[in-house]
């Protein structure tokens, strides 16, 4: 079939599958649409997806339980507390932008707030030209923060922003409760969803990093120095000696993710070797990346409507139509404004979309501000050098958008196609655009290869690009383009030196 042909096959399925949204929509119901949001996961819930979600039934073993709990009044009298997020408070400075895209950062934070557990019950955002540098809001609406927060009986207040040391040190000490800032929050979800002994390691590495500059004492406890015999003249206080010891522990931690870092290497220089081609999913929180990966390799990845659900990079085999290996991997997904300190932590995971041959970036059509949602991630992208890097855009969720919206985004990016992980609908086109598109190996060559080296005719088919292919008496004969390692093992078989 020519080039034409196929892309007249894709543009009728395209075609197809935006007749099939708009049916559809005009039958889809509201109440359905609920179904997967977090509010509504209930034990009953669960059972539908006993088999098929092992990790998601783990993960709602033990749940939060509103109400039942018991917290100081002035949480800054306790010197040790655990990061609890019960009854929150959102507020925010709008700075730049529309109103919009103040609100929708605003709801952004209230989905995050949620996945961590938390019941958010008032959300605000102040006008300014520029964040108050000692205490994040102006000094009216911190005093009408506080009477929100009494009034709302709020144990915690996060802002829609990175706090100074200064800034989360005196808005504490003004309303009395426990605040914490965007990425501390969003470090808090990976704690909670981190899986694995690397993905463990780098949150931990992370929040160290963020922890260290804000390290602070509770009344004069961290800047008292140690009395008594062997005590006495200029000795280290107790925060002198926390900071000592969180750098021992992060350099510990850098050590231990180097070592991971050398077995994950050592299985990509591997597939480098025998040049099998490396797809990487990438996308926003929640954009259906895992969805989207268990409909085109049937893994069992977990899936969850909520923020940062997997962390951990899966790695799946794939076969394309032709018999040419190629592997899929699902990756950590991105945010606005994600921490530093989380890309530098992630960065072996991260370096799957960064070493990969080809980038499929899955996004939510349905949310109200995709484009925004696709510069954020081609932000990360372009910080970990991965920009330059052959992308394929696959809008998700297209049964929940009607037509017209639909088109308008794939006019305006280009190879991009619409794709639904729920029904799905152009996953079989979209695995065959992945399938064209991987890097076609760079010697050509015609061979007539023995029938007692069916060896080399897999390794053909499983590494190479196969042009033609057809049995002789004395041998397959195949037209194939395939790397210079397996072009040096077939020369013997060239067609004018077998002759």
């Amino acid at each position: 079939m020519s080039s034409f042909d196929k892309k007249s096959s894709l543009d009728r399925e395209i075609d197809e599958i935006i007749a099939e949204s708009i049916a559809t929509i005009s039958e889809y119901d509201l109440a359905e649409s609920k179904e997967f949001s977090e509010e509504s996961i209930s034990l009953n819930s669960l059972s539908f997806n006993e088999k098929s979600q092992p990790d998601l039934q783990d993960r709602y073993a033990l749940r939060r339980v509103a109400g039942l709990s018991t917290e100081l009044q002035d949480v800054t009298e306790a010197e040790y507390r655990k990061l609890r997020l019960e009854k929150v408070v959102l507020i925010g400075v709008w700075t730049s932008g529309t109103t919009q895209d103040a609100e929708y950062s605003l709801m952004e934070l209230k989905d995050l707030a949620q996945t961590a557990g938390s019941q958010v019950m008032e959300g605000l955002i102040q006008r300014r030209d520029k964040v108050d540098p000692a205490t994040f809001l102006g000094a009216g609406k911190v005093l009408e923060l506080k009477e929100i927060v009494q009034r709302t009986g709020s144990d915690t207040v996060i802002c829609d922003g990175e706090l100074t040391p200064a800034q989360l040190r005196n808005l504490e000490s003004l309303i009395k409760v426990k605040v914490i800032d965007r990425t501390a929050l969003i470090l808090d979800i990976f704690a909670q969803h981190a899986k694995s002994k690397e993905g463990k390691a780098q949150v931990e590495l992370a929040q160290m990093t963020y922890l260290l500059p804000r390290l602070r004492g509770w009344g004069e406890s961290l800047s008292r120095q140690a009395g008594g015999i062997g005590g006495r003249g200029p000795g280290e206080t107790k925060i002198e000696t926390d900071r000592r010891r969180i750098n021992d522990k992060m350099a510990k931690l850098r050590h231990e993710i180097r070592e991971m870092k050398t077995a994950r290497d050592t299985k990509r220089a591997d597939r480098i070797r025998n040049s099998i081609p490396s797809v990487a999913i990438a996308g926003y929180t929640n954009a259906g990346k895992s969805s989207v990966m268990n409909r085109l390799s049937g893994a069992n990845a977990l899936v969850e409507n909520a923020l940062f659900a997997t962390l951990d990079p899966l790695v799946r085999k794939m076969e394309s139509d032709e018999g040419r290996i190629y592997t899929l991997s699902d990756t950590v997904g991105f945010v606005r404004h994600l921490p530093h300190q989380l890309i530098e932590s992630f960065k072996s995971t991260l370096e799957e979309v960064s070493h990969s041959d080809l980038i499929l970036h899955v996004v939510d059509i349905s949310n109200p501000d995709p484009a925004g949602q696709i510069n954020a991630v081609r932000e990360v992208l372009e910080e970990i050098k991965a920009l330059e890097i052959p992308e394929i855009i696959g809008f998700n969720k297209v049964d929940l958008v009607d037509t017209q919206t639909l088109k308008n985004y794939l006019r305006q990016y280009p190879n991009s196609f619409p794709v639904s992980a729920k029904t799905g609908q152009g996953i079989t086109a979209l695995k065959q655009v992945i399938e064209r598109s991987l890097p076609v190996p760079e010697v050509e060559l015609e061979v007539l290869i023995p029938f007692t080296r069916g060896d080399l005719v897999a390794q053909v088919h499983e590494q190479g690009e196969i042009l033609a292919e057809a049995y002789l008496p004395n041998g397959t004969s195949l037209h194939a383009r395939v790397n210079g390692a397996l072009a040096y093992k077939l020369a013997p078989f060239r067609k004018g030196n077998y002759d």
